[in-house]
């Protein structure tokens, strides 16, 4: 049985930091790859982050390369730096059965957290 459960969502001001952690249950590293998914209301969930352990690569969208950063030991933790008002959602950790997927689509993915809030006012 796969646990996904995150922590540190939170409200900070535009430009400041936050930290998101995904603690996982399960021996899933070998076994699976992490993406961090986000989502605002009316919208589908956005992948915007994967950790594939496998290689111990890291792929980013777009959106939030140079800002964003993910590590991994005892929990998943996506470091969100420079942070903008779009960057307001529900971020949730997701895990998928391999092979990864640089950024893969909610449906490709097996497991899920229920999700941590973030709010980054202007």
């Amino acid at each position: 049985q796969v646990q996904l459960v995150e922590s540190g969502g939170g409200s900070v001001q535009a430009g400041g930091s936050l930290r998101l952690s995904c603690a996982v249950s399960g021996d899933i590293v070998s076994r699976y790859c992490m993406t961090w998914f986000r989502q605002t209301p009316g919208e589908e969930r956005e992948g915007v982050a994967t950790w594939d352990s496998g290689i111990g690569d890291t792929y980013f969208a777009d959106s939030v390369k140079g800002r964003f950063t993910m590590s991994r030991d005892s929990t998943l933790t996506l470091r969100m730096n420079n942070l903008k008002p779009e960057d307001t959602a529900t971020y949730y950790c997701a895990a998928k059965v391999r092979p990864c997927l640089r950024l893969p689509t909610a449906g490709d993915m097996d497991y899920w957290g229920q999700g941590t809030l973030v709010t980054i006012s202007s």
